[in-house]
Parts: C-alpha cells; sequence; structure tokens
C-alpha cells in the first residue's frame, strides 16, 4: 500500500513545485520516498516468483529520481509531480521490456511493454509479429489480459512499415511503434493495503506480453 501522506506530499509538491517549498518539506519527500520504495520491496518479491530475473533487483535499482532534467524542457518545474518505478531484470536503466509503476494522485497506473523501443529493435519485433502473428494475438485476446488492460496503446505509424506489405494482414499490429499497455489505479486502491498484491497479479497477466518482446532481443 501507500500511505495517505505520500499522497497528500504529491498533492501539494504539484501545487508547490520549487525549490524553496521542496527544502522545507525535504524529510516529507524522504518519508515519501521511502514509503514507494518498502512497496517496490514487496512488488520484486512477488514478481520474482514468475520473473526470476527481478530476484536480485533492489528498490533502490528500480525507483526513479524525482528531480527533473528541465535542460531541454520547456517546462521548468524543477520536480516530478508523482514517483514511479520502472520493473526489469537490468533495473530502472535498460531498455528491455518490463513493468512500470506510476504513483500520481488521481492518475496512478500500471503499465508494461516496450515505450519506443530503437530501430533494430522494432524491426526485430515487427520480424517477430509476422512469423508468429497467432501467438501474440492470443496473447493480446487472452480474457484476463483483455479484462486488465483493454488492448495495446495506440502509438503507430498512420503509413505502411518499411519491408511490409499494406496487405499484409497482421498490418495494424505491424504499424505500432511502442507496445504497451496500462491499467489505471484509483487512489482508494493505492492506500488498500493489498495493493502490493494487486500490483504483483497485474504484472503477472503482463508476463507472457512482455517475453514475447523480450525474444527481439536475443
Amino acid at each position: 500500500m501507500v500511505k495517505p501522506d505520500t499522497l497528500q506530499f504529491l498533492r501539494e509538491l504539484t501545487e508547490n513545485n520549487n525549490r524553496p517549498w521542496f527544502e522545507d518539506n525535504k524529510k516529507r519527500y524522504e518519508a515519501a520516498k521511502n514509503d514507494v520504495e518498502a512497496l517496490v520491496g514487496e512488488v520484486l518479491v512477488g514478481c520474482s516468483v514468475f520473473e526470476p530475473t527481478l530476484a536480485e533487483l533492489k528498490a533502490k535499482q528500480c525507483v526513479f529520481r524525482i528531480y527533473r532534467d528541465v535542460r531541454f524542457s520547456k517546462n521548468k518545474d524543477p520536480y516530478k509531480n508523482n514517483m514511479g518505478a520502472w520493473f526489469n531484470k537490468g533495473g530502472k536503466k535498460a531498455s528491455f521490456a518490463g513493468y512500470y509503476l506510476h504513483i500520481q494522485p488521481g492518475s496512478s497506473f500500471l503499465a508494461g511493454g516496450l515505450y519506443m523501443p530503437e530501430s533494430k529493435i522494432l524491426k526485430n519485433i515487427r520480424q517477430e509479429i509476422d512469423y508468429n502473428a497467432d501467438e501474440f494475438k492470443a496473447i493480446l485476446n487472452n480474457p484476463k489480459f483483455k479484462k486488465v488492460f483493454g488492448g495495446l496503446d495506440d502509438h503507430k505509424l498512420k503509413t505502411t512499415p518499411k519491408g511490409y506489405d499494406k496487405e499484409n494482414p497482421e498490418i495494424e499490429l505491424l504499424r505500432h511503434t511502442s507496445f504497451v499497455v496500462s491499467h489505471k489505479v484509483s487512489d482508494e486502491e493505492l492506500l488498500d493495503t493489498k495493493f502490493a498484491q494487486k500490483a504483483v497479479e497485474v504484472f503477472k497477466t503482463l508476463h507472457p506480453f512482455n517475453t514475447f518482446l523480450n525474444r527481439s532481443f536475443d
């Protein structure tokens, strides 16, 4: 679960996104960070049962910094208004398909897959889908998967990807430039003592999807 104080800190940070306020509330930030790391630790333990590559990770290897890089951004707010963690066999800096936890009052979610993979990996994923379309569609059309995630987020080309015929029966899947699914989480769910267990179950449903995508790295 996430403590109410953590959500309250993020609400107030959204309204006071400046260094003086943050410094005055540094202890509250540290408490929120520790709270999220404790949750991430629980989720790591649960997920390592079906994703053994996560067993050696520590929470700190998964949780993102709250400090924003504003060098190339029009938004000069120094801090994120959310806290997030990326569960991946290489930690938060790895590029493999993985699992994501996003904590933001009123806008939290659980997600996973691959967002905007580099061209070589995207090419490999398309080839994997083209060769094994029935397997991939079986994952996407699994009743539990559809209930939890719905379908793929709509990041795709309007044109036909290079090397494929527009008449290819899987052309709509092949047009995707990202392979991401997500599941909304309410504040009430975050505050529930069983939230870590829920997150593990959602990520377990996502596991076959990530396993398929990660073949593209082999």
